[in-house]
């Protein structure tokens, strides 16, 4: 090349790298732009390592005494679906007569509040001392205090101490 034309391909090489930076840079701001978090927190969630999730159903999956799964026949896969079937129509039946039950009870309740309330003579003076809440919790321990009743293992663990009295 020749001297004199050096400088001038120079700094056309100089404006098109200058060009293609911002060109870029208003890309990558652009790009940006749509993302919730910061380039700095995306680099930083990168080294946290595998999400727990998919680490626990792998290891399920995968797990030695997880059963492999069911292979069966056609007709095999058929009595075995039939039954299924109605094993869950059996507990959808089950289900609906327990919703009965309680929606037999919810109305019998309803129907005695109502028959206190308006047939008892009082003019409803029984029903408003029925449905009052005062002093419900006034004579025994703070209910923020109570604990549901559960099956699982106390706090304190076992007691290895406990007598029958």
């Amino acid at each position: 090349m020749r001297p004199a034309a050096l400088p001038i391909c120079m700094e056309t090489l100089r404006k098109a790298a200058v060009a293609m930076v911002t060109t870029s840079a208003v890309a990558v701001t652009s790009l940006r732009s749509f993302s919730m978090t910061s380039a700095l927190a995306k680099r930083s969630a990168k080294g946290k390592g595998p999400d727990r999730r998919i680490t626990l159903i792998r290891y399920f999956l995968h797990h030695p005494l997880t059963p492999r799964p069911l292979r069966f026949s056609r007709n095999r896969y058929l009595r075995h679906w039939t039954i299924h079937r109605a094993w869950n129509l059996y507990q959808a039946q089950l289900r609906q007569a327990r919703h009965l039950e309680l929606q037999r009870q919810f109305q019998a309740m309803q129907a005695a509040c109502e028959e206190l309330r308006t047939g008892a003579g009082d003019g409803g003076r029984l029903f408003r001392i029925s449905m009052s809440k005062q002093g419900v919790f006034t004579d025994m321990f703070p209910i923020e205090y109570a604990r549901l009743q559960t099956e699982g293992p106390s706090k304190d663990g076992w007691n290895y101490d406990w007598r029958r009295v």
